[in-house]
């Protein structure tokens, strides 16, 4: 009985903290640029390209219930990535990552020198490796080995970039990301530096890079999703919208646009945005949701009463998760 007992107090202590947790849960799942963060809700990829290979965002659903179950095993040090975080490592620790000789000891008395081009390409496949695990810090050491063994390799100074990225080093991030391009303009090493720049908020240069990316690989959802954002930090929403819709279609375009416009405030001209999707796609239920909220706060009653007609309709006495697409 008492065995019982106590793992039934467990089992109601675990889930009050997953209860309070899921308070959190949006927050816990949100890493990365708030902007591309709004267009990965439209299932629209925005941000850094790594070369790895692409995760689809899968259930949004599924994430944010999953949530607070991890933030239940961080608080009992279970943390996964988090020993990545970027307390763990600072600007001072990235320093002294510094170029040095390479020697591998074969016995006691026998010291084997490495062709400084094979452990460079060594330490760039390790370094892969460890970036698509997560484990940052330990992949910038790798990665800072390898550029420093070999200055041209331009996909070490890219993924490098990425690892600091990743661990919030901007200006660092910037710097591997400029050296990778100038090794070598390919779209995802101008795709990277085009993010950064935006990042940093020098948004006429993120655009001359991501145009110049979106011309090396036209069809890149990424990169114009990019070029997209860097596009509405300028105001011109026109252009934001033509990259947004060669992304992922009139409908998305029009969705992540109004977005952004509703992200400066700028209802009226979200509306407008949103009506164009709807025009498009009666039934898509995300413009329907935003143009019943939206046309509630500009004081258009009627319209937003119509809207949440639609919506039902539209949805048909169900709940559903839309991607905008």
């Amino acid at each position: 009985m008492k065995k019982r007992r106590l793992i039934a107090v467990v089992i109601a202590f675990i889930l009050t903290i997953a209860a309070t947790a899921m308070w959190s849960a949006a927050t816990i799942e949100r890493d990365g640029d708030p902007d591309a963060m709004v267009l990965d809700d439209s299932g629209s990829d925005a941000g850094t390209t790594d070369g790895m290979p692409k995760k689809k965002g899968g259930n949004k659903v599924v994430k944010v219930l999953t949530a607070p179950f991890k933030a239940v095993g961080r608080l009992f040090g279970r943390g996964g990535n988090d020993v990545n975080k970027i307390e763990r490592m600072t600007e001072k620790d990235a320093e002294r990552f510094a170029s040095v000789a390479v020697e591998r000891v074969v016995d006691a008395r026998t010291v084997k020198h490495v062709s400084s081009a094979s452990s460079a390409r060594e330490h760039l496949d390790a370094g892969r490796q460890l970036l698509l695990q997560g484990a940052y810090n330990e992949a910038i050491g790798e990665l800072s080995t390898a550029v420093s063994l070999d200055p041209k390799l331009t996909e070490a100074h890219n993924l490098l970039g990425v690892a600091f990225d990743k661990k919030g080093f901007g200006d660092r991030a910037k710097e591997s990301f400029e050296r990778a391009v100038k090794l070598e303009e390919d779209a995802e090493t101008l795709n990277n530096l085009g993010f950064a720049l935006y990042q940093s908020g020098n948004y006429r240069a993120a655009v001359d890079r991501l145009k110049r990316a979106a011309k090396l690989a036209p069809a890149d959802e990424r990169i114009l999703n990019n070029l997209g954002l860097a596009y509405c930090r300028l105001g011109k929403i026109d252009e934001a919208y033509k990259a947004f819709a060669r992304a992922g279609g009139q409908v998305t375009g029009n969705i992540n646009t109004a977005k952004m416009l509703e992200r400066f405030g700028r209802e009226d001209d979200a509306i407008r945005y949103y009506e164009s999707a709807r025009n498009l796609d009666p039934n898509n239920t995300f413009a329907l949701r935003r143009l019943a909220d939206l046309y509630n706060r500009v004081g258009r009653t009627a319209d937003s009463e119509s809207a949440r007609t639609a919506l039902a309709i539209a949805s048909n006495g169900t709940i559903l998760v839309t991607n905008g697409k």
